[in-house]
């Protein structure tokens, strides 16, 4: 992937539409006749050497124009099987840069701004692989996608590293920072800093739960959307920095004086560190690196501070797929059999997996994998979606959705399976966002339901609510209402918690 550099070779002219001055210097993108994109843009300094696991640094000022024609570096993530070497690790430790979409006429008043957080389980993933060049032309909106620290580097919680008592929370850090640089040079690419929404897909729409409730962000945006991701437990402070100091030993930097154990850790090669993947034990088992609860940047559990209605008042729309989990279990080992399903039962609901398989026979679902995949879709997305919806609209005006179509294609390298993938994790993406790897909507329905969700995504965008020209109402989650957006026709749900067993699922703990 190439970076954009500085260079003087062209000077900006008078109205080059092309040209926009940024606080750190000049930069020269790309015009289309449908849009604007200015790619590349470092929004912090370089998190390398001395600033590996330390809060993202203003970005350095450069001279001249920088090319802002090529997008900058993703993240350091793994991309092979398993990393036995440089060359299986993806990105570069300099990746803190955003993208800049913008219509490409011009426009009498700013325009509202969206910015993307990509999912990726906080492991892998980049602002690099999203289009979003139909949602820019259809809301007349400003979209940025930012690329954050990821993995150990980005969410490393060893106390070692810490110099003002806070302890991980990197990746987290870099998101901020880059809300902070659409707050002070968006209105430099036509956009307004009053008008921002937040949005992000699985753990990017973790992340935007985080910002509800963390400090520092607020004032930052004034609206959220979270698809396929959840206000969820994470780990605190205690927790996360015990297992980071385990993980920092089994590299090879041991307990030592606290100084000794940061340099040895700066030291350490990228790719061992993508190579080892750092977990942290929380009460729902172990997860993901992630943010750290407990300290000041993040003091509350999410999932607590939303169920005391300690986030910010602004409109939500959330939602999530109705088979989520069918592409997750994909790449693990399916069940084949009766006996397996109910053996994963046992795995993942302990004492409770008999009270599961009786709301979700495997005859009722043609195969053992479908049975699980919902029961798993139902319990870890559709309900704890209808949980924050609830909370939520306590606050400000919130709107739920389902997206519902079972012929979505699967992007490439799902395998080939016994079973339907269905409305499966991620696959509503291709239908707002151009994305690497993921195919379009193909047929005409699905074209239509494309058309459909991009107005409405930009509607809520541009005023806080939904409600689209020529499309059906989405009304306020009230009375428990989803909009359940299929090919064939987008309907209103008032029972969708009975439908995915949600009353039954609230008397079941994580074991």
């Amino acid at each position: 992937m190439v970076i954009g550099g500085v260079g003087t070779a062209r000077p900006a002219g008078p109205g080059d539409t092309a040209v926009v001055a940024t606080a750190s210097g000049t930069a020269r993108g790309t015009v289309t006749s449908g849009h604007r994109l200015f790619a590349g843009i470092p929004y912090a300094a370089a998190p390398i050497g001395a600033l590996r696991w330390k809060p993202p640094a203003p970005p350095a000022h450069w001279g001249g124009i920088r090319d802002a024609t090529t997008v900058g570096a993703q993240c350091p993530q793994q991309r092979a099987a398993s990393v036995r070497g440089p060359g299986d690790v993806g990105g570069n430790e300099d990746c803190l840069f955003l993208n800049v979409w913008t219509p490409a006429r011009a426009a009498a008043a700013k325009r509202p701004v969206l910015v993307w957080i990509h999912g990726g389980a906080f492991a892998v993933g980049s602002g690099n692989f999203y289009d979003p060049s139909r949602l820019v032309a259809a809301g007349d909106m400003v979209v940025v996608t930012i690329n954050y620290r990821l993995g150990a580097l980005g969410f490393l919680a060893d106390p070692a590293l810490s110099d003002d008592g806070q302890v991980g929370n990197f990746g987290l850090m870099d998101q901020q920072a880059a809300l902070r640089w659409v707050r002070d040079n968006i209105t430099a690419f036509g956009g307004d800093p009053a008008r921002v929404t937040i949005a992000g897909e699985s753990s990017g729409a973790t992340s935007v739960c985080d910002h509800l409730v963390a400090p520092g962000s607020a004032g930052l945006f004034g609206a959220a959307i979270m698809q396929s991701g959840r206000c969820q437990p994470q780990a605190p402070r205690e927790t996360a920095a015990r297992m980071s100091a385990d993980y920092a030993a089994k590299l090879g930097c041991p307990a030592a004086a606290p100084a000794a154990v940061a340099r040895c850790l700066r030291a350490l090669p990228v790719y061992k560190l993508v190579a080892t993947p750092l977990t942290y034990l929380t009460s729902g088992g172990v997860s993901a690196p992630g943010p750290v609860t407990g300290q000041e940047l993040l003091p509350d559990d999410p999932v607590t501070a939303m169920r005391a209605g300690k986030t910010v008042k602004v409109p939500v729309l959330l939602g999530n797929n109705h088979d989520e989990s069918t592409a997750l279990i994909a790449f693990t080992k399916p069940p084949s059999t009766t006996g397996q399903y109910l053996d994963d039962l046992v795995q993942d609901f302990g004492p409770d997996a008999d009270k599961v398989a009786a709301l979700y026979p495997a005859a009722s679902y043609g195969h053992p994998a479908s049975a699980l995949a919902a029961a798993l879709t139902d319990y870890d997305f559709a309900c704890p979606a209808a949980a924050m919806a609830g909370f939520l609209s306590h606050g400000g005006p919130v709107y739920e959705y389902e997206f519902d179509d079972s012929n979505a294609a699967a992007p490439a390298g799902v395998p080939t399976l016994p079973f339907p993938l269905g409305a499966a994790h991620t696959f509503e993406l291709p239908y707002l966002f151009g994305v690497t790897g993921m195919l379009n909507p193909a047929t005409a329905t699905q074209q239509s339901l494309s058309t459909q969700m991009i107005a409405y995504w930009a509607a809520f965008v541009n005023t806080g609510n939904p409600q689209a020209p020529n499309q059906p109402g989405w009304p306020r989650h009230t009375d428990a209402q989803v909009l359940i957006l299929r090919p064939d026709a987008t309907v209103i749900s008032t029972d969708f918690t009975q439908q995915h067993h949600c009353d039954q699922w609230a008397t079941i703990p994580t074991p």
